[in-house]
């Protein structure tokens, strides 16, 4: 299937910039979901825009409708409730409700799948995020649970720490343990695109990181 139209959440995010520009240098038509389109100055004919909150269903439906799938990049507003469980209940809605079946989404190293055999590091670290940020930490593992449950073909991309640049290293996946510290922006987005006609990691939760 020949994808024309991406759904983007968290497209103005660290990640999510570099993210819109590996889809662009595709050609991707994409759809961006923005709180503040007033503050996004990217131009491109290729960007559709529109205006509202992953929390809102209504925004998430208008977002999706006439797309071939959905990114997502979203990350935790400050100062807010938590959104991760939220926003996937408000996507996985309204992509049963169209019909659209490929979701690819990131997280933290902090979720816990039944495959996993993380090393002390990233054990210490998930336990860290749990007693600092109970609640977040606690909804990113909802939102892997929501996927579980769900009829898509998703695949969650769980990342170490997440560095902005525009160079490019090379990178691993493991569906069991993250070997490596960080994940380069520029490789993140190149990886969540080639995601978008690769069915390797359909229904499975695989860490990217740098080596």
């Amino acid at each position: 299937m020949k994808t024309n139209t991406i759904a983007v959440i968290g497209g103005t995010g660290k990640s999510g910039k570099y993210l819109v520009q590996s889809l662009l240098n595709k050609n991707y038509s994409i759809k961006l979901l923005l709180r503040n389109p007033e503050n996004f100055e990217l131009k491109n004919p290729l960007i559709e825009i529109v205006k509202g909150d992953a929390r809102n269903y209504n925004s998430v439906n208008n977002l999706i409708k006439n797309c071939d799938l959905v990114i997502s990049t979203l990350g935790q507003p400050r100062g807010e409730e938590t959104i991760f469980s939220d926003a996937s209940k408000n996507i996985i809605k309204a992509m049963n409700f169209y019909g659209i079946k490929r979701y690819i989404v990131t997280t933290g190293l902090n979720v816990n799948t039944p495959f996993d055999n993380k090393n002390e590091k990233v054990k210490m670290a998930t336990d860290w995020m749990y007693q600092n940020y109970p609640k977040t930490t606690a909804d990113k593992q909802k939102e892997y649970e929501l996927l579980t449950e769900s009829n898509l073909d998703w695949t969650l991309v769980r990342l170490p720490l997440i560095i902005q640049t525009s160079e490019s290293f090379k990178t691993e996946t493991s569906l069991e343990d993250c070997k490596g510290e960080n994940i380069s922006t520029t490789d993140l987005g190149e990886f969540l695109v080639s995601q978008i006609d690769d069915q390797a990691f359909i229904k499975q939760s695989p860490f990217l990181y740098n080596i």
